[in-house]
């Protein structure tokens, strides 16, 4: 339920360390972002709440000391904890918005997340077992979403983890993330890092670790606690507790389900090699219940999300949980697709003005109509958009691609996860004339060798025939006088 105005407006001055109606007085950063209290600090940065003047949104104002990261020769950390923040964009992963610089300071802004850290949530005692399995199927969601991009965060325990205004999980502090290059020979990570309490056995070897094994342990840790309400392996010495974590003996509660107690005795499995797996969690009998896939895509710079239908052999208790995660990501908007399709009743193409195929072309130079770059292909069609519509889903479905699409905004999607996510391919429709349209084919999301390689073998000679030939180009020079 959405809060009331005069409460939300209330809950956002608490944030931003108001006692009254107004932030008078208080800092400005770089004309833009107004500095609120300070949330958190650590050795080389401080956490604020800010306000966004323009938009009276609120924000986390990550403040970063430049002499502070020379010194400690961390300039190569920040611009991977940048790349992964760009890369790593999802619903429950707290987003970096934009990067900031003044002489002194390097600032992230940062997605605010008001509902605190499920640390907080975890400390009063353990959680009912829908509300654990809720968060938990969103960890699991975030983490698959990062693996599938070469990201590892190793460092993920419930203090990373924070709640928004919804109960939905964010996964936050990429800091001591890892990406795929930097490997080593042995296809291992070598480097020694995360929370005692929730670091693999295998990493305390120090021969070489997994990082989506070790992330999967991490999870396996936080699931145990979040549902027991104390850590699996503990104590008060630190060598004492790796010793308990290298064993890998804990006892589970008398109140799990025996599906729980199988399923962490699988996470928390000493040997990574015959640990459990994403794509085995995914499956899981105490995951899958009342799991429902959220999708979403990014469009215009903004992350949007789409609800999935629901399932037609969902049983009553999975829609009384009402819980939702994600494991599956979309990149472009639904308004039909290849499962349910209805007849598309295609408005009119929206009309190209003067000033568009201007843009489009030098002069009178039709030419540029037939633009062809790296990641966009152009072309005139004399065909209708609804046939047009019609054999791009044809082509779509054959490639195994989705097909989702608004008016005459078509997307094509695939399935293939990579680092750069699934390719995504939109497919735009002008009118030119009353009898002309202009096809405009961009890529959006994913690889560009596998975009061009789809272009070549499937797109191009499934349109080809639809397509009207490239003019001669007769170029004239007018004398004046």
């Amino acid at each position: 339920m959405a809060e009331p105005a005069a409460t939300k407006a209330a809950n956002e001055r608490e944030a931003m360390g108001e006692k009254g109606g107004g932030g008078r007085g208080k800092r400005l950063l770089l004309g833009r972002f107004e500095v609120g209290k300070l949330l958190g600090s650590g050795t080389f940065a401080k956490v604020y709440v800010g306000r966004n003047v323009r938009t009276d949104e609120l924000v986390a104002i990550k403040a970063l000391d430049k002499e502070s990261i020379l010194k400690g020769g961390l300039v190569a950390h920040i611009k991977r904890e940048i790349s992964i923040l760009r890369r790593v964009r999802h619903p429950y992963i707290v987003e970096l918005f934009e990067v900031m610089a003044t002489k002194t300071k390097i600032y992230f802004i940062m997605e605010f997340v008001g509902g605190g850290e499920l640390f907080s949530v975890v400390s009063k005692g353990r959680l009912c077992e829908d509300t654990g399995r809720r968060y938990f199927q969103q960890l699991i969601s975030a983490v698959a979403f990062c693996h599938a991009r070469g990201v590892y965060h190793r460092d993920l325990k419930p203090e990373n983890l924070l709640l928004d205004e919804k109960g939905d999980l964010k996964v936050s502090d990429f800091g001591l993330s890892a990406v795929a290059n930097q490997i080593r020979s042995d296809g291992l990570f070598h480097t020694f890092c995360g929370t005692p309490a929730y670091v693999a056995p295998e990493v305390l070897s120090q021969r070489g670790y997994d990082g989506a094994r070790v992330d999967i342990w991490s999870c396996g840790v936080i699931l145990f606690l979040l549902m027991a309400g104390h850590l699996p392996f503990y104590d008060r010495s630190v060598v004492a507790m790796y010793r308990k974590i290298y064993s890998g003996v804990f006892r589970c509660p008398r109140w799990f389900s025996q599906e729980l107690t199988d399923l962490l005795h699988r996470l928390l499995d000493v040997n990574p090699q015959t640990r459990i797996t994403i794509p085995e969690i995914m499956e899981n009998s105490w995951f899958k219940k009342g799991f429902r896939h959220v999708r979403f895509y990014i469009e215009d710079n903004e992350l949007h999300s789409i609800a999935e239908p629901e399932e037609d052999g969902r049983s009553q208790n999975d829609h009384e949980s009402g819980s939702e995660s994600d494991c599956s990501v979309a990149s472009c908007p639904a308004s039909f697709s290849d499962d349910h399709r209805e007849p598309l009743g295609l408005p009119r193409p929206p009309s190209l003005t003067a000033f568009d195929i201007i843009s489009f072309s030098e002069g009178f130079d039709l030419s540029g109509l037939f633009e062809e770059t790296g990641e966009m292909t152009r072309f005139l069609s004399k065909e209708p958009a609804p046939k047009i519509v019609a054999k791009l889903e044809e082509i779509a479905n054959v490639a195994g691609f989705k097909v989702r699409g608004k008016d005459c905004r078509v997307f094509l999607e695939g399935t293939r996860e990579g680092e750069k996510g699934p390719l995504t391919i939109c497919v735009e429709i002008y009118e030119l004339t009353p009898s002309m349209v202009v096809v405009e084919v961009k890529k959006k999301a994913g690889d560009e060798k596998e975009y061009e390689e789809f272009c070549i073998n499937e797109l191009k000679p499934g349109l080809k025939h639809l397509m009207c030939e490239s003019p001669p180009v007769s170029k004239t020079t007018a004398s004046i006088g």
